[in-house]
């Protein structure tokens, strides 16, 4: 099923896929190395039944021994997987479809993951990326940053950074001066991830004004939109014709955090990452593949993913192995962010947080999925019709074309 710039393929099963390409390209991964922030935690505690009571509790309690809030702004927990066991994962995915395989580990403002040793020893099939957060206005965007230069890695991810964590006050850099710097490196491919979450949590409606905005100021030095795995499957297809607006061509992103390879995938003919790039860059075209398990029902596989994340691990590393030894807080008493297993959590936290975990880790077994299939809604349900799923029309307001785009 084509579009201008993108072929969708559809799997209902697992098949061999070496008539089709002679590589999987795996974008959008997550290991230990990605710091996840934690400031949405209070957003959701305040609206979830029975944990609400708990947390707010809880939380009075904190403000009144310590004097301020929990500092949920600096709090963050790591993925369970090395950089090692993604790429594993992901390259095991690609055999059994037939496939070589290119994978690009993109930690939240980090490249340590994606320039570990496991990575650099084939730069051509594992190139050094990162998700990038970046401010903008009242809010921020992720902008997946693939194949930056081995020799200019750590320069780069210096500058993108200072604009990041820096401010007006210290010099910071200018947003378009960036993103054209990125743009003018070959091998660079700057993908705008999930545009369509409102991951800044300033509702919808303001969320889309955002991105439009963001879109008619930087547009230009974009190369695609994601497809990702982890949202619903309206919510793609809706960023399929926000692409088809901006003249853009749309590239897959998994967006692992936990155990499970990525539901969406890149296919090619390219023998290395740097071709893959020049494919959506400059001959604007992409080929992207819709797994099986991506049409499970997204709710069932999120929370399996989060059973994932909380599991304990006894192969890993002590420091590693419980979920709370990945987790880490600031609670003011001068040692700074720390995991939670040093503050005394060598249970796991209260009794009314272990069975909400436990619960979280049910509800995403195996045996229950049947019971999401039942609320899917009829617009996340994926079907091979994708053409007369969406009308192919702008949602946002957005011009026909984004002008002056730079291959």
């Amino acid at each position: 099923m084509g579009f201008k710039k993108t072929e969708v393929h559809i799997l209902q099963r697992k098949t061999n896929m070496t008539s089709l390409a002679r590589a999987g390209v795996s974008l959008h991964c997550h290991t230990t190395h990605s710091k996840e922030m934690l400031d949405f935690v209070p957003h959701y505690a305040e609206r979830l039944p029975v944990i609400s009571y708990f947390w707010k509790r809880e939380s009075e309690k904190y403000q009144l021994k310590n004097g301020v809030p929990i500092a949920f702004t600096t709090a963050f927990w790591a993925p369970p997987l090395t950089a090692s066991d993604v790429l594993a994962s992901e390259r095991k995915q690609m055999e059994d479809i037939g496939l070589e395989s290119m994978v690009s580990i993109t930690d939240h403002d980090s490249i340590d993951g994606s320039a570990a040793k496991c990575c650099t020893s084939s730069p051509d099939q594992s190139p050094i990326s990162m998700e990038w957060t970046v401010p903008f206005e009242y809010g921020f965007f992720h902008v997946g940053v693939h194949g930056l230069p081995e020799e200019r890695s750590k320069e780069l991810t210096e500058l993108l950074l200072s604009y990041t964590f820096g401010s007006e006050d210290q010099g910071r850099p200018q947003l378009s001066e960036i993103l054209e710097l990125l743009s003018s490196i070959d091998s660079v491919l700057a993908v705008l991830n999930h545009p369509l979450w409102d991951i800044e949590l300033v509702g919808d409606e303001r969320h889309r004004e955002l991105l439009d905005s963001f879109l008619r100021t930087h547009g230009r030095w974009l190369h695609a939109l994601e497809i990702n795995g982890f949202r619903a499957w309206s919510e793609n297809k809706e960023v399929l014709e926000l692409a088809e607006a901006c003249d853009l061509p749309v590239v897959s992103g998994g967006d692992r955090h936990a155990c499970q390879p990525n539901t969406v995938i890149n296919v090619t003919n390219a023998k290395t990452f740097s071709e893959f790039a020049a494919e959506v860059r400059i001959d604007r075209r992409s080929e992207v593949v819709i797994m099986p398990e991506y049409q499970l029902p997204l709710h069932s596989r999120q929370l399996q993913a989060f059973s994932e994340i909380l599991a304990f691990y006894p192969e890993f590393p002590a420091d590693r192995s419980r979920w709370f030894d990945r987790v880490f807080f600031d609670i003011n008493d001068g040692r700074g962010t720390v995991p939670l297993s040093s503050h005394g959590w060598k249970r796991g936290g209260p009794a009314w947080l272990r069975a909400a975990i436990w619960t979280l880790g049910f509800l995403g077994s195996k045996p229950v999925r049947p019971l999401f299939d039942l609320v899917v809604k009829d617009e996340d349900k994926v079907r091979n019709d994708i053409r007369k799923a969406i009308s192919v029309r702008p949602n946002l307001g957005l011009s026909p074309k984004l002008s002056s785009r730079v291959a």
